[in-house]
């Protein structure tokens, strides 16, 4: 160490223009023969020299860490060795930290050294507590906004990998305030890759179904990738909550050629098409989820109030059957089932009676009546509730198919006529019947706009022969 300090002191000594080859050719000595365990201690007085000492200078110093840094990032004689190399960064970060403002660039580089080796130990959260720390809105240099969308999408990711979904939310936000900057397709798909995964693991699963069905179509990824992407999808929309907006992503990922190849297509088709679903369906759709996706649902006071806890004893009935003593779900997968399984009754059923639904939930008949009175006040489902008589009874009138425009999206008002008479009241009608009657009015209207193209000649006499009579004749 002594014959280090000697030779650290020559160079100090040196004239201005021969400093940095000096301090350059004692790094690659240093690195060539200092042994491996003796190194770390060797570099860290090295630094603190060239980083402490007034005969060095700011513009010199800057340069001989540029140097160290190469040497680190290309793994340079002993410090291939990453216990060997994590610990000469720290050491060397220690060193900077009083002076970090003068030497902000040879920090950052450092810092993104230390983490790579921290990701490679799977030290998910510390690789991005290191990243954290490089200066990027110091104002003491200039930072492009390519390099920060960069450090900024390696945190969030390191961050998810830790299911840290809140401080990577808070790292989002920066990210996309400088979206708009970048054209590079890595950082664009990296942003919404990251995008639906906070969203998954914040249980907004609308938005994450719609965002991974976004990537699924990628055309930079390859064809594993863009199906996992869609069976992310899949499985963010079936836990999504029920109504229109869920019904309509279903709608859209079943008919997707590609979701026939998903492991759980099945209760994708049954969501869809508006099926019960059974107890060994949601097991087998159950054992296929992440932790978080598992994660348990607090009930409030309000819903646990609700139910009367004289009914919860054991062997309690009503009307000789027994009455299920749960309050509620328990989970994110549990409440999404119920909500579906009460959506779908609505579309069998013209009413249901609270223990009826209770049972068919697997709910006390008043923790049934808590779900139904939930999703009507939000709009999700279109019903009434007879506290008094203990029933529900559903509107018919108007389901999530409809409320997404129906087929053609031509439903005309209530009470109106056709030509020969007939009102259009479809209300009481089943789906079947109101989908054909759809069908009908489209066909009765282009039959109407083909009359009075002919009736007011607007069509041209050498194209009007070519127009099949079908078409002028009845629909």
């Amino acid at each position: 160490m002594s014959d280090l300090s000697s030779q650290l002191s020559a160079a100090a000594a040196l004239p201005q223009k021969d400093k940095v080859t000096a301090y350059v050719s004692l790094l690659s000595s240093l690195l060539s023969s200092t042994p491996a365990p003796a190194l770390p201690a060797s570099l860290a007085s090295y630094i603190e020299h060239v980083v402490h000492s007034d005969a060095v200078g700011l513009v010199i110093a800057r340069q001989v860490l540029g140097e160290v840094v190469r040497a680190v990032a290309g793994k340079q004689g002993a410090l291939g060795e990453g216990t060997v190399r994590r610990e000469v960064i720290e050491r060397a970060l220690e060193t900077l930290q009083p002076r970090v403002v003068s030497f902000e660039e040879q920090a950052g580089a450092l810092r993104e050294c230390l983490s790579d080796i921290q990701q490679e130990e799977e030290e998910w959260t510390e690789a991005a507590r290191t990243l954290m720390g490089i200066p990027l809105e110091s104002g003491h240099r200039s930072v492009s906004d390519a390099y920060k969308l960069s450090i900024y999408n390696r945190i969030v990711r390191l961050l998810l990998q830790d299911e840290d979904a809140v401080q990577a939310e808070a790292y989002l936000n920066r990210m996309a305030v400088l979206m708009h900057t970048t054209s590079d397709r890595e950082i664009q798909l990296g942003f919404k890759l990251s995008q639906a995964r906070v969203m998954d693991y914040k249980r907004r699963f609308e938005q994450a179904a719609q965002r991974y069905q976004e990537l699924s179509w990628a055309g930079e990824l390859d064809e594993g990738e863009r199906l996992q992407a869609l069976g992310a999808a899949a499985t963010c929309a079936i836990l999504a909550p029920a109504g229109p907006h869920r019904s309509r992503i279903l709608a859209s990922l079943y008919r997707d050629e590609r979701s026939s190849q998903l492991p759980n297509a099945g209760i994708l088709r049954k969501m869809f098409l508006d099926h019960i679903l059974r107890p060994r369906e949601i097991a087998a759709f159950e054992a296929t989820l992440l932790p978080h996706q598992l994660a348990r649902v607090a009930e409030s006071s309000n819903d646990v109030a609700a139910v009367d806890v004289s009914d919860l004893g054991e062997g309690a009935e009503e009307g000789g059957e027994q009455v299920s003593k749960r309050t509620g779900p328990t989970t994110v997968l549990d409440r999404a089932v119920m909500e579906h399984n009460l959506l779908s009754a609505s579309k069998i059923y013209l009413n249901i009676t609270l223990p009826g639904l209770g049972a068919l939930l697997d709910l006390h008949p008043s923790a049934a009546e808590t779900i139904a009175r939930r999703m009507i006040a939000q709009g999700r489902l279109r019903a009434t509730v007879d506290q008094i008589a203990g029933l529900i009874t559903f509107d018919p009138a108007v389901d999530a198919h409809d409320a997404l425009g129906g087929a053609a999206g031509v439903a005309a008002p209530a009470g109106e006529e056709d030509d020969g008479g007939r009102a259009y009241d479809t209300a009481d009608a089943p789906r079947t019947e109101r989908w054909d009657e759809q069908i009908r009015r489209t066909a009765a209207s282009v039959e109407a706009i083909a009359l009075m193209i002919e009736q007011k000649e607007l069509m041209p006499p050498q194209q009007q022969a070519a127009v099949p009579a079908a078409a002028l004749g009845a629909a």
